[in-house]
């Protein structure tokens, strides 16, 4: 079992957003896309924002996450910069 939850996850990941905004994150599949594509960045040599301890670069995606550490940026941000 993932711990946190992902719905833990998304209330971290919404918590920035201002109140009649719509949520970030409406999905599991978009907590997801986020941490897969975290793990992928450690894998390829990106260093971890948390302490690894032998973790997973799964495990430490989502607790960057959940921490935090990292941001799930919208499309639309992207493609301003």
């Amino acid at each position: 079992m993932l711990h946190p939850s992902y719905s833990d996850l998304m209330e971290v990941v919404n918590s920035e957003v201002e109140e009649g905004e719509q949520p970030l994150v409406q999905s599991r599949y978009s907590i997801v896309l986020a941490t897969a594509k975290r793990a992928r960045q450690i894998i390829a040599g990106e260093e971890p924002l948390v302490p690894a301890n032998g973790k997973k670069p799964l495990s430490i995606a989502v607790e960057e996450l959940y921490e935090s550490k990292v941001k799930i940026v919208g499309e639309d941000v992207d493609s301003e910069e």
